[in-house]
């Protein structure tokens, strides 16, 4: 199957132009850290900085309610603690999810570039 992949790789690289294979490789498939890095070279890249920020302090408000649900001793402080503690690990978790659909949505566009590339380049080759 890898070597089929190839082959067909090495045919469409073949009927492009220089500019369209260049483009082509950077379509190549992407390891996670390259992904993260992804989300930071688009167009909403300011709302991922942002909402990187707001997932920061949602995590240390976490653990500041964590650290003051164990040092007291009042069951209505504790239900408060826990209570803000929750809401600020969903809010983290939250945030995160949006960013993995993110990657996601990004890793989709890749093929589906990688997909018109490929059609276009088989309809030139197939109208010569």
């Amino acid at each position: 199957m890898k070597n089929n992949m190839e082959e067909i790789d090495q045919l469409i690289k073949e009927t492009l132009t220089n500019e369209e294979a260049r483009f082509y490789d950077e379509l190549e498939e992407q390891n996670l850290l390259e992904m993260v890095g992804g989300l930071f070279k688009t167009k909403l890249r300011w709302i991922m900085i942002l909402m990187n920020i707001v997932q920061v302090i949602a995590f240390g408000l976490f653990v500041y309610c964590l650290v003051m649900f164990f040092t007291t001793n009042v069951t209505n402080e504790l239900i408060k603690w826990a209570s803000g503690g929750f809401l600020f690990l969903l809010m983290s978790s939250m945030i995160k999810l949006f960013s993995w659909l993110q990657i996601d949505k990004n890793a989709l566009l890749r093929e589906m570039k990688r997909l018109e590339l490929q059609v276009s380049s088989l309809s030139g080759k197939m109208s010569k």
